[in-house]
Order: structure tokens, then sequence, then C-alpha cells
């Protein structure tokens, strides 16, 4: 795939869970930790993604793992961290507790940014941008840096200053008509449902068959 070689690629996974009460990149999703799964999802579409988060947390998973340069800055903090290291222009960025994504929708967003004059390609829903699935161009870096040297740490407000390309919902929404894309998990009860809703059927329905 052209793509592979042409975006970076970050997992976000620095964040303290503290409504989870536990790592959420650590939980068990799919048969392996929900971080694998989503690094795994995002090299379907890009190059192998560089995890941002604690090294000792995961750091034994297969993929680059780099601490966020300051701790407590949240995510904003972590997509700093993410543009300081990146070596390509475009870079996929999304969160380690998004576990609706599709590779379809991936390589649609990575597709819309190598076309794009922006500094960030994110979608937009009823409630504002979704800022933790969208491309970053390395240059924005130094806005984002200058926004957290003067406090903030809202993320979409660290983007003020920088040219951003919206996919509006009627765009993204064809990839997943029911609007979970960008649905987070921030507590064993969205953590238990998203489960639910990924894990196929059973093709027995869920009866053992007599032995």
């Amino acid at each position: 795939m052209a793509t592979k070689d042409r975006v970076g690629a970050f997992v976000l996974a620095g964040g303290k869970s503290s409504r989870m009460g536990r790592a959420k990149g650590l939980l068990p999703f799919a048969g392996k930790p929900l971080i694998v799964h989503l690094a795994r999802l995002v090299e379907s579409a890009s190059e192998a993604p560089i995890i941002i988060g604690p090294p000792s947390e995961y750091g034994g998973f297969g993929f680059r793992t780099i601490a966020d340069d300051q701790e407590n800055l949240g995510p904003l903090g972590g997509i700093s961290t993410a543009l300081r290291v990146a070596s390509r222009e475009w870079n996929l960025i999304v969160g380690c507790d998004l576990p609706f994504l599709t590779q379809e929708w991936l390589a649609f967003l990575i597709s819309r940014a190598r076309t794009s004059y922006a500094d960030v390609v994110i979608p937009v829903n009823e409630r504002g941008y979704e800022p933790l699935c969208a491309m970053y161009r390395r240059r924005g870096r130094a806005a984002i840096a200058a926004a957290l040297d003067r406090g903030v740490r809202k993320v979409t407000d660290g983007l003020a200053e920088l040219a951003l390309a919206p996919i509006a919902l009627a765009k993204w929404k064809a990839f997943d008509a029911q609007g979970r894309l960008f649905k987070n998990i921030n507590t064993m009860e969205d953590y238990e449902q998203a489960c639910r809703a990924l894990t196929p059927p059973r093709s027995d329905g869920g009866k053992r068959a007599n032995r």
C-alpha cells in the first residue's frame, strides 16, 4: 500500500484512566490487550505505529514505545510528543480507547490528508471535533507546544492556531451508520458494552453441543 510509506502513526496511551481505575490499553479485547488491537488496526492502514505512553506498561508488545515528554499534560501533551518524534510530514494520531475504529475509515482519513493543505484533518460530530482520531502535520507541533506552555490542556483549544480541515459527520458516518467510530472507553461499563457489541455471535447460538 503506497500510504504506508507516506504517513507516520501514533497511538496515545499516556492517560491516567482515572475513571476506569486501570490502564485502558491493557484491558483484554478480542483475545489481546486493547493497545495491541488498536496498534495492529492502525498498522493495517499506515506504517507500524509508535505508542506514546509508559514503556514499562506498553513496551513489551512489539511496537516502539516512547514516554510523554512531560507527564500530566493530557492528550495534547501526547500529540506534542508524537509530532516531536515524527519523521513523516503527515501523522495519524489516535487514542488507545477507540475500539470501534475500522481500517476502511482510517484509510479514508489518511487519503483525505494527503490531498489537504491544512495542518490537521479532523472529523466532526454533533459535539464538535474528534481530535483523537485525526491526521496532523508535523509542522503543527510548534503551535501546540506553545499552547501547552501557556497552560492550555484542552486539545481543541490547543489546535486554535492551526488550519483545520473538518470531515463532516455525513462523510464519516458512511463508514459507521451507527455513529460509534469515535465512541471511547472511559468506564468498565463502556468497556463491557464495547466487548459485547464487537464480539461475533457464536455459530451455535451460544449453546454447547450435546456430547
